[in-house]
């Protein structure tokens, strides 16, 4: 159990503006009827990110320098420059995301303005990549996320003695794989942004790395001993990227179904300031007028966990692409390293400051990632071939979750895309 720990932190990352804020405002929007889409967005996407992780365990690269290997182009393979770019449009979502923290931050303590609050987290941030140290990054991320966690689920539970009640017959209206047109949009976002997205399924790499998965198994020196090592590394990424879905599953679905039980029928939640008031009528309903105050703490915990996940894997993610596109030198990784801790979270700021629309950020950011999904199936299916050629992953059972997970992917944006032009 103590080599876990790349899971949490994208537990970190994954509980935060996807439940509080895409996942929520799907179930206010739509009611009980599309559950099925936050429920396959968390359960179908970790076969992807198995292959990831699988990869990352077996390469003695990293993930952009097996991403150049598929192509003898000089100036690098187009998956690099499309994920670096994509990612880079995200910093609207991140803007949604620290914004949120700091407007959480100002409703817990009144006397601090909202451009204070997002100065203040924005200024604290860099702090914490000084020197980029993986167990500092793992155990922080879990305590930020642990008690928000503990307290949504407790709030689910407690809003069955409210009359607002969850019954079975609006749950299972939920599976039935409907989803109306008008709700498209949210739903796409919300696939994009919750369970496993684009971006954690890419971090999932960095962190299998750090923790020392591959440098456990060693060099593939085509050993029996290497085969037996590296299979059983496998196997604690595998239970890794398990517990991780449980936890997230867990959480969203929470958060989608007090979201349809409370808030669906009501009038539209606000933008601003006013979102979190909104949104926090989850624990005003469900646990009394005393609990917005820990809804508040929750959220910016929440909100700021992801924030922080994110900030440390876009440090790891963008020196990587720069490096493979022979843009930096290694040997400057550090500087660099230095100047993005400071420079992502003041874009995000600027972001928020100039639009201050942190649910449509949050979305836009989801269908960004959504096409960026696309992308990581593409490169999912590369890894896979390369990892079944080295004899992992040929078991039935591997072939059968991997193809239903790129199949339901492809088949969710189709949807959406045929959708959009009706």
């Amino acid at each position: 159990m103590r080599f876990l720990g790349p899971g949490l932190i994208l537990s970190a990352s994954i509980v935060g503006s996807g439940e509080l804020i895409a996942t929520t405002l799907l179930g206010a929007k739509g009611g009980f009827i599309t559950l099925w889409v936050i429920l396959v967005s968390c359960l179908i996407k970790v076969a992807i990110q198995v292959e990831f992780g699988k990869n990352a365990i077996l390469s003695e690269r990293s993930l952009m320098g097996d991403l150049n290997t598929l192509s003898n182009s000089p100036s690098g393979h187009w998956s690099i420059w499309a994920i670096g770019i994509l990612t880079l449009f995200k910093i609207l979502q991140l803007g949604g995301m620290i914004g949120g923290a700091a407007l959480a931050l100002s409703l817990i303590f009144p006397f601090l303005p909202i451009g204070l609050s997002l100065v203040i987290l924005g200024s604290v941030l860099p702090l914490f990549f000084a020197k980029n140290y993986y167990p500092l990054i793992e155990r922080t991320a879990s305590i930020m996320v642990f008690g928000f966690t503990i307290f949504t689920l407790i709030s689910f539970i407690a809003v069955f003695f409210t009359p607002y009640a969850i019954t079975w017959d609006e749950v299972s209206s939920g599976l039935k794989f409907h989803l109306p047109q008008e709700l498209l949009f949210v739903a796409i976002g919300a696939f994009g942004i919750t369970g496993v997205a684009s971006d954690e399924i890419i971090a999932y790499t960095y962190w299998c790395k750090e923790k020392g998965y591959a440098r456990y198994a060693g060099p593939n020196d085509g050993s029996a001993e290497w085969i037996i090592r590296a299979q059983g590394w496998i196997s604690i990424m595998k239970l890794d990227a398990l517990v991780a879905m449980v936890i997230y599953t867990l959480v969203t679905a929470a958060f989608y179904l007090l979201g349809a039980s409370i808030l669906h029928g009501k009038e539209s939640l606000p933008e601003g300031t006013d979102l979190f008031v909104a949104l926090s009528g989850i624990y005003t309903e469900s646990l009394g007028d005393g609990a917005k105050f820990i809804y508040l703490v929750g959220g910016f915990f929440a909100l700021y966990s992801s924030v922080f996940a994110t900030l440390a894997y876009w440090t790891r993610l963008f020196p990587d692409i720069l490096i493979h596109l022979r843009w930096i030198k290694e040997k400057h990784l550090k500087l660099f390293v230095q100047l993005l801790a400071f420079g992502f979270p003041l874009a995000w700021m600027v972001v928020f400051w100039v639009v201050q629309q942190p649910g449509a950020l949050v979305l836009i950011g989801g269908l960004i990632g959504s096409i960026l999904l696309l992308i990581t199936v593409y490169i999912g299916i590369n890894f896979r071939r390369k990892n079944t050629a080295l004899g992992f992953g040929n078991s039935l059972l591997s072939k059968l979750f991997f193809w239903l997970s790129v199949a339901s992917i492809l088949g969710v944006s189709v949807y959406g895309i045929i959708q959009a032009m009706t």
